[in-house]
Parts: structure tokens; C-alpha cells; sequence
């Protein structure tokens, strides 16, 4: 999974390996069926670029960018594969990503010597579905089938023979060889032909240094990795209508060969205040609208009904889950999922993340609109009513509801930056019963989530078990670090949970959890270990593949990334807790 890099336009998502392979496309939009899955089956379709010849390769981003440079280096001399996922020509800023031509480009120029190279392009529609009609082109080839099409464009030539077109081309030094392959749908209007493929990589290399110009005023430690993880958060965002996407992926598994195998390409709830603070970090106040509007008008005005975690990336409901069973999976890891079943689960702490990143956020948002003023309202009085409800949690058991701790402290949260809120809501509001409710709630808290055994605040109520998801306690203000239960919890949690920087969710949960390492660090820091906090946080940093993507996990035998890549949740942590760093009181 390491292996990976990401392109992204702000709708949709490619992943190109080390030599030089786009293994994943799904477009027009991140939750689009892919056109090339060899991520989860070598036979489902791929678009390479590599020397013919053995070869050894390195790669970067281009400054401020997510256009990927890769070197190959060969006894016959050296190219350059430039590879990016076109941006609308002109988009600067806040206009990348409104707009994409669905595109990829990729330029090879030579730097030394006489390389000969390999162009493969095996398009399989429908994740790896169907195999379409190939035919050739004015300049390439075109791929055909449904509703989907493809058009390759080459300034070499192009052969097609039994579903894949390949062309062997050679590239002497100080020349260059452009290809660019455009999305469409067959049945929509006619797209305008594209620019040439040096004039959309270059649009697309400015358009991406002007939104990262925008949005760097970080100053503190870290800030290339703050920086870079910002870029990533804005490749993993919809930009038409401002959700962010957990993942860029499908069914990369927890586990090697393993049945944990989850679609993370939608909204979720629970993920907003975390990110909507990184957002604040990294320069990028001005989505957190955007966001709370895509969730009132995905909720809708069902007052009584629970409220989905998760939403589809324009705000749709019906996320239906179901096997693709003619994916073999990623070394052999079944079943491959699409949609995630999670959207019909209650978790009330999603309660406490929305309203939260309004609190976070209620300087910039200004006056607050009717429709986030009712959205808050609605549920704060919703975490008022339901507070003794158990729930799903917020790692998504699907066997059966518990008093989780985790989502009753959100519930918490929900009440309390409601309540600080309150002026901003109205006038006609009655803040007793969230008064009560918070009170009650808190000290319902304090007295059952704590277990005098483990000596520690556990997973959920009446359970011995510990679980990294407690260390929000103190980041959200629940509880002071110091206080002698967290303190105690902290240390039960790095005793019995922590292998190295890794901090595994639970006792039986073979993979460190990035983002629970993060915590980690930012409780020490809260407690005043800050060389602690630091050496934690530099160690995760440290896990960061070549080109700078964290995953959901590691593995803390060998470091490797494990799980959907790049996790939106892990460079969130990041962000947050590089700037909690800087904080003297924590």
C-alpha cells in the first residue's frame, strides 16, 4: 500500500505505483466505478509507463503540488515520468477542482542516454468488469463500453491488440513524449478536445502552486509536513460540493488477507470537527460552511430519525454495501466492498463533531445561517434526549450497541459548545434542558466509564477493556490530562497499547491506528511531557511513505502501511496535532 502515490483534480482519484502503473482510477467522481483496479486484482486493468529495460526508480511531488515526478534510471541512460491528473486550464485556488476535464497526463522526457520504454493501457470498466471495444484513434486509441469511454491520446504509436493498447518507443535525451487520457461519458455532450498535454500539465502544476500560495500561513515546526498534508486533505476533497472523502480507495485491508476490507470514498460525519480544525491549521477556514450546508441538505428535516454517520459526496443517503466477487482482493484479501453498510449504524457522537467544528469554526462562519443555527439546535436537543441511548461507536462494531465512552463524551461535546453557542441561536432559546442534560451526562460519564480494575476510563461501560479512543477525553476538554484517573488512563493505554509509536485500538487489534498515535502524542503534551509528545510525533511522521501519504494503520513489526490510502483521518492528525505542539498550555 506503501507503494502508492495519489493524483487527484478535487473529483476524482488516481493511484500510481513506483514503476510508473496507474493501478486505480474511479471518475468522473471519487465514488465512481474505477476504470483501472489492478490495486485489487492484477487483471483488472492498469494504464503504465516504465522502461523496457531493468531499471531502478525515485519520485517526489513537485513543490506545493500533487503532480508526481519519477525518475527511472537504467543502464541505457535516464527518463522522467511526470504524471498528474489534469486540472481545469486557468483554475487557480479556490477554483481548482470546480471544474475537470477528467484527464491524465503523463510526460516522459529523456535526460540521458537512449531509454526504451513501454506504454500499456488495459482499461477495464466497471472495476474490472468489462472489457471494452478498442479501436484506434486520430492520435491513440479510443476504449468503449456503456456508458464509459476513453480517449488516448499519444505523440507515439499506438497498437491494439485483445483488449489493451501498448506502444515501445525509445526517448533520447532532451526529448519529451506526451500522453494524456480523457474520461467520458458517451451519452453526454461532447467535451471540447483537450489542450496539449504540456499545456494542461503546466495549468495544472500553477493551479496547484496557487492554492497552496493561499493557503500557507502555518509557521510553526513541521510546516513542510503540515503543508504537504493540507494538499493531500484538498486531493481527497470534492471540491463542487466541499466533502472531504476518508479515504481515496476501496477494501484495502486491515488485515493482510483478511475480511476488514471497507469503501471509505464518502462523508463521514464523525471526521468534521478533527478536520474542520486542520482546515483552521492549514489555512483553509472558508470550507467549514460548505461542509455544514452539504450536511443539512443531506440530513434533511427528519427530526425524529437517527442521524446518518455518513453521507455520499454530494449528500446522498443510500450508501448500500455489496461484494464485487470477481475481485480476487489485494493480495487476496476478500471480499472487495463497495458502499459501507456503517450509514445505517447509529453513533451519537457524530452529535458532538458537527457542532463542534461550528465552535471551532464560529469566527469565520460570522453570523450563523438559519439552516446551521437549526442544524445545531436540532442536535444539541438531540444528544439532550438520547444521551442514555448506546450506539454503534465510533469504530463501527457491527455486532451490537454499547454504552461507549467515546460517544458519549461527544454527546458531551455536543451539549457544551452548544451552550457556548447559544447566542448565536437565537432568541428563543430554553438552554435548561441542555444545562441539565450536560451535568447529568458528565457525571454519568464519570462514574461508569471509569473501572476501578483496569484503573482506567475503558472502551464502554462495565468493560475492563481499554481503548484508544479515551484519549480524546482530555483533547476535547472533557477532562483535564493531569486529573489522576487520565493520567492513570494514559499511562494504562501506553503500557498495554503501545508498541513503539504505535498505538493499537484495542488489546486484539493486530495494526497500530495512526490517528490514535496522534492522540497519544497530543495527551503527552497536555500532561507536559512535550519532548515525549514530540518524539511521538516525529516517529509517525516518520511513517510516511516516499512521497509523504499516511494510510489508516501500520504495521509495528515492519512500519508498513496498512489499510485505504491516504487516509483523510491519519494527515488530519497530522495537522492538528503538529499544531497542538506549538500550543504552551497545551
Amino acid at each position: 500500500m506503501g507503494d502508492y502515490a495519489l493524483l487527484s483534480d478535487s473529483q476524482c482519484a488516481a493511484m500510481i505505483d513506483r514503476r510508473g502503473s496507474i493501478d486505480w482510477w474511479s471518475v468522473p467522481r471519487f465514488d465512481s466505478p474505477s476504470v483501472f483496479t489492478r490495486l485489487l486484482d492484477p487483471r483488472a486493468g492498469h494504464f503504465s509507463i516504465q522502461p523496457a529495460v531493468p531499471f531502478t526508480a525515485t519520485r517526489r511531488y513537485l513543490a506545493n503540488t500533487l503532480v508526481l515526478e519519477t525518475t527511472f534510471e537504467t543502464d541505457a541512460g535516464s527518463v522522467r515520468l511526470t504524471d498528474a491528473l489534469a486540472l481545469q486550464p486557468g483554475a487557480r485556488s479556490h477554483d481548482i477542482g470546480m471544474k475537470s476535464p477528467h484527464a491524465l497526463v503523463r510526460m516522459v522526457e529523456g535526460i540521458s542516454g537512449r531509454v526504451p520504454m513501454r506504454m500499456e493501457l488495459v482499461p477495464r470498466f466497471e472495476y474490472g468488469l468489462t472489457v471494452p471495444h478498442l479501436r484506434p484513434g486520430d492520435s491513440g486509441c479510443l476504449a468503449l463500453a456503456g456508458a464509459d469511454e476513453l480517449h488516448l491520446s499519444a505523440d507515439v504509436q499506438v497498437t491494439n491488440d485483445a483488449g489493451q493498447a501498448y506502444s515501445e518507443f525509445l526517448v533520447p535525451a532532451e526529448t519529451r513524449r506526451a500522453f494524456s487520457l480523457q474520461h467520458r461519458q458517451a451519452f453526454a455532450a461532447q467535451l471540447d478536445d483537450l489542450p496539449a498535454a504540456a499545456t494542461l500539465l503546466s495549468e495544472t502544476i500553477a493551479g496547484w502552486v496557487s492554492w497552496a500560495s493561499d493557503h500557507d500561513t502555518y509557521r510553526g515546526p513541521d510546516r513542510e509536513a503540515v503543508r504537504h498534508s493540507s494538499l493531500i486533505l484538498q486531493g481527497l476533497t470534492y471540491q463542487p460540493s466541499g466533502g472531504i472523502v476518508a479515504a481515496a480507495t476501496i477494501s484495502l485491508p486491515e488485515i493482510i488477507g483478511g475480511s476488514a476490507n471497507w469503501d471509505y470514498r464518502f462523508v463521514w460525519l464523525r471526521d468534521l470537527s478533527l478536520t474542520m480544525r486542520a482546515l483552521w491549521v492549514a489555512a483553509c477556514p472558508s470550507e467549514v460552511g460548505r461542509h455544514l450546508e452539504l450536511i443539512w441538505r443531506a440530513l434533511g428535516d427528519e427530526r425524529e430519525a437517527p442521524v446518518q454517520i455518513m453521507v455520499g459526496i454530494n449528500g446522498e443517503r443510500d450508501l448500500s454495501e455489496h461484494e464485487l466477487g470477481h475481485l480476487s482482493g489485494f493480495l487476496d484479501s476478500r471480499p472487495v466492498r463497495i458502499g459501507n453498510e456503517a450509514w445505517r449504524q447509529r453513533q451519537f457522537d457524530v452529535l458532538g463533531e458537527v457542532i463542534d467544528a461550528a465552535y471551532l469554526m464560529r469566527n469565520e462562519l460570522g453570523d450563523l445561517s438559519s439552516e446551521i443555527r437549526s442544524l445545531i439546535r436540532g442536535f444539541a436537543d438531540r444528544a439532550a434526549r438520547d444521551w442514555r441511548e448506546p450506539d454503534a461507536g465510533m469504530w463501527e462494531a457491527r455486532d451490537r450497541e454499547r454504552h461507549y465512552t467515546s460517544s458519549k463524551v461527544m454527546r458531551w461535546v455536543a451539549l457544551d459548545r452548544a451552550i457556548d453557542l447559544a447566542d448565536r441561536l437565537g432568541d428563543d432559546l430554553d438552554l435548561d434542558p441542555w444545562r441539565r442534560a450536560r451535568e447529568e451526562l458528565r457525571d454519568d460519564i464519570l462514574r461508569n466509564a471509569w473501572h476501578a480494575e483496569a484503573n482506567a476510563f475503558t472502551g464502554a461501560y462495565g468493560s475492563d477493556q481499554l481503548d484508544a479512543s479515551v484519549l480524546l477525553l482530555p483533547i476535547v476538554g472533557f477532562i483535564d490530562a493531569g486529573e489522576p484517573r487520565m493520567r492513570a488512563t494514559i499511562e494504562a493505554i501506553q503500557r498495554e497499547l503501545t508498541d513503539g509509536p504505535h498505538v493499537h485500538r484495542w488489546a486484539d487489534d493486530p495494526n497500530g491506528f495512526i490517528l490514535c498515535g496522534f492522540w497519544l502524542a497530543q495527551c503527552l503534551h497536555l500532561l507536559g511531557d512535550r519532548d515525549g509528545g514530540r518524539r511521538q510525533f516525529r516517529a509517525l511522521a516518520d511513517l510516511r511513505n516516499d512521497v509523504g501519504l499516511l494510510a489508516e494503520m501500520a504495521d509495528p513489526a515492519s512500519g508498513e502501511l496498512i489499510g485505504n490510502i491516504p487516509q483523510a483521518f491519519s494527515h488530519v492528525g497530522l495537522v492538528n496535532t503538529a499544531w497542538r505542539l506549538t500550543q504552551e498550555g497545551g
